[in-house]
């Protein structure tokens, strides 16, 4: 048991304090906080002198910055943007696959005069460096002062981490729903579900992180029943998108049907997906294997998701457990584990962790570093100067 700046843990998380009462937003940035925003923005600025030197030595295209970021699923939302859920397909894919969020602030800032690729990445710097500070908060609460901005390290390193200055959903993500974790760790459950509601607009895991803080209230020591009804709220953005295309296409659940449609995201059994994963991650002789390497790191992120489940299963954190665990069963009985490492990065026990290992052993943390950072860059630039999907 550790006692973090907020107050003492339990098993089932912080007991809640005078000063937890005080909202994330009204805050002085304490300097651990300015550390996490340090390593945030020096990240960045290294990703955009890769992006640019990269370019100007291998690139054979004259794309600018932005649009080397705005690739592959950028085009769907920017889509969304154009046509909104119409049931139009003006890039080949059905669009109500995708939640309202993204594409509705890219829409305000191009109403501002930004253009979206810019605006897309404007979006997730600033909302990166809100998850960044909410999961140094987090990871200190949890594992005494110095773990969070080791956790901060370990996330912006990850070799997916290009995803998060991408104008991709997963910072925006991010930054509604480690503040909404941390609020519920210190008790503070109605803005746990405000927070919620509005990661809810933005992926449809927000329906797993709705499921999850119900759990989290029911464990929690300091749990207060008469706001359980508040945590059924980030269950509306889901309500409301399921009426809005119900209304345009006739099909309440369109958004998961036009995943299958689009991205093969049938249900199977798990060893019928990893079978199906395995054979793409591994083609023949004579298969450009580029294309292999991302499903290979899917391969790892379930792996690990699996081991990260059991973990937390044993310390009987059975919020984090239904966080990370739904998500990882959902993954591992699709037809395959298309992009599951990149969505690993919303898996903040994961970077906890991680935060608490590495504060263990110095050795543990240079490895990770050395080995992680370098295929961060490497996917950066595949993405950014070649184009290749990474994951």
């Amino acid at each position: 048991m550790t006692a973090g700046p907020a107050g003492p843990t339990g098993p089932s998380g912080p007991v809640s304090s005078g000063h937890a009462a005080v909202p994330l937003w009204r805050r002085r940035l304490a300097p651990a906080d300015g550390q996490a925003l340090g390593l945030w923005l020096a990240t960045r600025l290294s990703l955009a002198v890769a992006t640019l030197l990269g370019a100007a030595l291998l690139a054979d295209d004259d794309l600018s910055f932005a649009q080397r970021w705005a690739r592959w699923d950028f085009g769907h939302f920017e889509s969304v943007t154009e046509v909104w859920y119409s049931g139009a397909q003006p890039d080949g894919y059905p669009l109500e696959a995708f939640f309202p969020g993204l594409p509705a602030v890219l829409w305000l800032l191009a109403r501002l005069g930004l253009p979206l690729e810019v605006g897309g990445l404007l979006v997730s710097l600033v909302a990166g460096a809100v998850a960044v500070v909410a999961l140094r908060r987090l990871a200190d609460l949890e594992g005494g002062p110095g773990t969070g901005n080791r956790a901060v390290l370990a996330l912006v390193l990850s070799p997916l981490a290009l995803f998060l200055a991408a104008p991709y959903t997963e910072a925006l993500f991010l930054a509604c729903a480690v503040p909404a974790w941390l609020a519920a760790r210190r008790g503070q459950w109605r803005r746990a579900a405000l927070l919620a509601t509005l990661a809810a607009t933005v992926r449809v895991n927000g329906l797993f992180l709705a499921a999850a803080l119900a759990v989290e209230l029911l464990t929690s020591p300091h749990r207060r029943w008469r706001d359980a009804p508040w945590l059924a709220l980030p269950l509306l953005p889901a309500g409301l998108f399921s009426v809005l295309l119900w209304q345009v296409s006739g099909d309440p659940l369109r958004w998961l049907t036009a995943q299958q449609e689009g991205w093969h995201r049938e249900s199977r059994l798990p060893w019928d997906a990893w079978a199906n994963t395995w054979a793409l991650a591994f083609p023949g002789p004579g298969v450009n294997p580029y294309r292999a390497w991302p499903l290979r790191l899917d391969l790892l992120a379930v792996v690990l998701g699996v081991v990260l489940a059991v973990v937390l299963a044993a310390l009987r954190r059975w919020g984090d457990l239904t966080w990370v665990g739904l998500q990882v069963a959902v993954y591992a009985t699709s037809y395959w584990y298309l992009s599951a490492s990149r969505f690993a990065l919303l898996w903040w026990p994961l970077w906890v962790g991680l935060g608490v290992l590495t504060g263990r052993s110095r050795v543990l943390l240079w490895l990770y570093v050395a080995i992680s950072a370098p295929v961060m860059l490497t996917w950066t630039l595949a993405f950014t100067v070649d184009g290749r999907w990474a994951g």
